[in-house]
């Protein structure tokens, strides 16, 4: 293994990566093609020159369409092999859930990605109902509805089949069936359902609210049989062609998938026995996302593959229908982060540190506190087997110095000399740490004393499930990997939040309250990755601080080792954000140019001073939100 490798392997890039990076001999990483394993490797630090040079700055959110489309073969390859190796007589039409990116250019690449698949898209609410209907779908792919349903929601749904959509309506309540059966008779088209049942199995991780009898959506088996009852007495039964039994989201434990598709099944044969003609059976969302490469059943991993999940699907729906004697249905799913996640990376550039140790330290002088003596000396006896000791005795002289300047007993001068010696001390403490064995023992201590890298990004806007629920996400420096990393660091944004920061990382040994970095280079800028944003992250991010969307750049892997820039997206301008928060910019502009005028007539500016005060004012309203 060459040397940039192991320390790209010291982030766990081998164990998380998924084949789709490297590191070259340069240090950079680099992005690999699976749609061509053989094509050469594109460096990722290369890529962010290159579109600097176009005026694409950092921070910004890279996709990679090769990613998309390898993650839905991956899914429908997985069905289409487990289909044949079973036996199993029916066929395979996945969905993608818009609400877990409905950026456009994501959703037209998964359209376009996805034709040759009869793969479709789910719809929650009536914006992504009409964002699929504008979008030139395979003749067998579906549409299905979720969620809950006005009239004209269900409307639109149902007119849009005359177009040749299949536009399948999920009865979430029995409400609900009320409101189908009235807007089916008006419009004289009968519909395309599907129903909703509650599972009971409850799955693990940080989603098993999704599933079990308190998840919020579908029906239990009381209202299921009353929503039977209701289409049939209305003429409609005939119209049920789809049972809908969401597994749960982001399914950790593959076993959990067994049992919850045989619980389907149950419902299923059931209703056949009602009468319902179902032919399609959607197991919703499920198919977990490997964040850390752990590998195991826990909140940011899971235990099995895509191959493995498509096959136990397969031949647990294939089992439970021979059993019942049913057709084997056509089997649906709506995988969204499995499709999504790692199609983008978030890229941003670290600002400065704070650093919290110093390579020099001010000499003795004769009018020092002893305290401060005290401290000095605790670097005469600093060794391997006394490094714990050490360390207390710095935190003591250190803190009781701090103690008499609270009380006004010393000058903020001998305080400044005091902070230097003790950071120059945990400078040599945690050299001895990393080059002795016994600096084990105080590792959870030294992990306190980690720097803080300033960095250019907002963790509500870009990274908001890392802030709200503990997500994990593989990061990393992008450069300098030929190079071992000196410095451990937490994280912070550019929000003025101290939740704004980022202390929990991947590395090859598990996750660390800190993480491996290099002293920032003077002549470039030093680039952080967060890999595997493409779920949820861009829709669900906030404007704290008033930061907006960041750039947001497509693109193509080539098979000679390039990329093609597909598509660029402008972040937000501060004329913008302001416009989200009920501001109208040009009001800003034109109370802004009466305090100049104000000034003015006050005397406090000059008239020459007026036009780059304006000037200055406009083009920070029509500029980037973050640090340029």
């Amino acid at each position: 293994m060459t040397t940039s490798a192991t320390h790209g392997e010291l982030y766990g890039l081998n164990r998380w990566g998924q084949g789709f990076f490297e590191v070259l001999d340069n240090g950079e990483v680099a992005l690999k093609n699976p749609m061509a394993p053989d094509a050469p490797a594109v460096s990722l630090p290369g890529i962010i020159r290159d579109l600097e040079k176009r005026g694409i700055q950092t921070p910004m959110v890279l996709r990679v369409t090769s990613y998309l489309e390898h993650a839905i073969q991956q899914i429908n390859h997985g069905f289409r092999d487990a289909i044949e190796r079973s036996g199993y007589r029916g066929t395979y039409r996945g969905v993608f859930p818009i609400k877990v990116n409905q950026q456009a250019q994501v959703v037209d690449r998964i359209v376009d990605f996805g034709r040759s698949h009869d793969f479709g898209l789910e719809a929650g609410s009536k914006p992504e109902l009409v964002i699929a209907l504008a979008h030139k779908l395979a003749r067998d792919a579906l549409i299905v509805c979720n969620g809950v349903k006005d009239a004209e929601f269900v409307g639109l749904a149902i007119q849009s089949c005359k177009l040749g959509f299949n536009t399948v309506i999920v009865l979430e309540s029995v409400m609900e069936v009320d409101t189908v059966i009235e807007t089916s008779r008006a419009l004289g088209i009968e519909p395309m359902l599907g129903v909703r049942v509650k599972l009971t199995n409850q799955i693990g991780g940080n989603w098993a609210a999704s599933s079990g009898d308190r998840s919020t959506f579908g029906m239990n088996t009381a209202q299921l049989v009353e929503v039977i009852d209701k289409l049939r007495d209305a003429g409609l039964l005939h119209c049920l062609m789809l049972q809908h039994s969401h597994l749960g989201s982001q399914v950790p434990d593959v076993n959990d998938v067994r049992r919850s598709v045989g619980e389907a099944c149950r419902y299923f044969s059931e209703m056949k026995a009602e009468g319902a003609p179902l032919t399609h059976l959607d197991l919703g969302g499920g198919l977990g996302f490997d964040y850390t490469g752990e590998k195991k059943a826990s909140a940011n991993s899971i235990n099995y593959s895509i191959e493995e999940y498509c096959a136990n699907i397969v031949e647990t729906v294939g089992y439970a229908m021979d059993e019942a004697g049913i057709e084997h249905p056509t089997l649906v799913t709506e995988s969204g982060r499995a499709v999504v996640a790692s199609s983008s990376m978030l890229i941003f550039n670290v600002l400065e540190a704070t650093l919290f140790d110093a390579s020099e330290a001010p000499d003795a002088e004769p009018g020092d506190h002893h305290l401060v003596s005290d401290l000095i000396a605790v670097g005469g006896y600093l060794s391997g087997d006394r490094l714990r000791e050490c360390l207390n005795d710095a935190s003591f002289y250190r803190n009781e110095m701090r103690a008499l300047f609270r009380r006004g007993q010393i000058g903020i001068r001998q305080m400044a000399r005091t902070e230097k010696i003790y950071r120059h001390l945990m400078a040599r403490i945690k050299a001895l740490a990393a080059a002795d064995e016994r600096g084990a023992d105080i590792e959870d201590e030294l992990h306190k004393l980690a720097d803080i890298y300033h960095c250019n990004f907002s963790l509500f806007q870009s990274l908001p499930d890392v802030w709200a629920i503990d997500q994990l996400h593989p990061l990393m420096p992008l450069q300098m990997l030929d190079q071992a990393p000196t410095r451990r660091a937490v994280l912070s944004d550019i929000t003025c939040d101290s939740d704004g920061k980022i202390d929990k990382f991947i590395l090859s040994e598990g996750t660390s309250p800190s993480l491996p970095v290099h002293d920032l280079p003077e002549d470039r800028p030093y680039h952080m990755g967060v890999f595997f944003v493409g779920a949820y992250q861009e829709t669900l991010g906030d404007l704290h601080n008033l930061f907006g969307d960041t750039n947001v750049v497509t693109i193509d892997l080539r098979t000679d080792g390039g990329f093609d820039l597909l598509h660029e997206q402008e972040g937000d301008t501060i004329a913008e954000v302001l416009s989200y928060v009920e501001y109208d910019p040009s009001d800003c502009v034109a109370a802004f140019r009466k305090l100049v005028d104000g000034a003015i007539s006050a005397g406090t500016i000059s008239v020459e001073e007026r036009l780059p005060l304006m000037q200055a004012y406009r083009d920070s309203i029509n500029g980037y939100t973050y640090y340029e």
